[in-house]
């Protein structure tokens, strides 16, 4: 029998190693390749973006690799999973560098929490918003399965996605200001925080992903 394969995408940027060490964690018995070749990357049954850092040099590095369209190939064809930047790289435009296009999969902006950020009792927050939050399940998704609602997860940001379809939410966090946690649509999910590093619930959702058969 041939082992499923799940391609993490390698363009340079982003926490390749946990991630690839989680997928490895929950679903032993598949093949886990970090690579930046297109053809693996669409041949696998699975692929996973992931992304950290500035998006200007993380949607530079996709475009000179090539990736944008493996990306775009891959959205439309196969269970597929963003992280954190690579779920910003998403949208349509970022302000972050002083403004860039993003890849345009989901119409909507990511933003800046801003500086003068505070909670419900005037405290003032830190960006980035660092450590671990509640999410709210917006709407039924199969990588929810076995997660309760608002279980918390573990996020590294200063920027946030705003969406401009608000059905194409499936999770929503509040810093100072509500933010959308996860999107999906189809055969895409997309998750702000970090399931590599968020414990049981975002083992359970890279477990949930690796069973996915990209239905929603």
């Amino acid at each position: 029998m041939t082992k499923s394969t799940v391609a993490v995408i390698d363009y340079g940027m982003g926490n390749l190693h946990s991630a690839a060490k989680a997928l490895e964690h929950v679903a032993p018995a598949a093949q886990v390749l970090v690579t930046p070749d297109a053809d693996t990357i669409l041949s696998a049954d699975r692929v996973v973006f992931p992304g950290v850092g500035a998006i200007r040099d993380c949607v530079g590095e996709i475009r000179r690799l090539g990736l944008d369209e493996v990306v775009r190939e891959a959205a439309k064809s196969k269970p597929l999973l963003g992280i954190c930047v690579g779920m910003q790289s998403m949208m349509s435009h970022s302000e972050e560098n002083g403004g860039v296009d993003c890849l345009d999969l989901f119409p909507g902006e990511v933003k800046f929490f801003g500086d003068s950020l505070k909670d419900a009792n005037g405290e003032k927050l830190k960006v980035p918003h660092m450590g671990w939050n509640q999410v709210q399940q917006v709407r039924a998704h199969p990588l929810w399965r076995d997660i309760p609602d608002n279980a918390r997860f573990y996020f590294v940001h200063s920027y946030y996605v705003a969406v401009d379809d608000a059905s194409l939410v499936t999770g929503r966090g509040e810093y100072g200001v509500p933010f959308v946690a996860t999107l999906g649509r189809d055969n895409v999910f997309a998750a702000q925080f970090h399931p590599e590093k968020s414990q049981k619930s975002g083992l359970q959702l890279l477990q949930n992903f690796m069973k996915w058969d990209g239905a929603a």
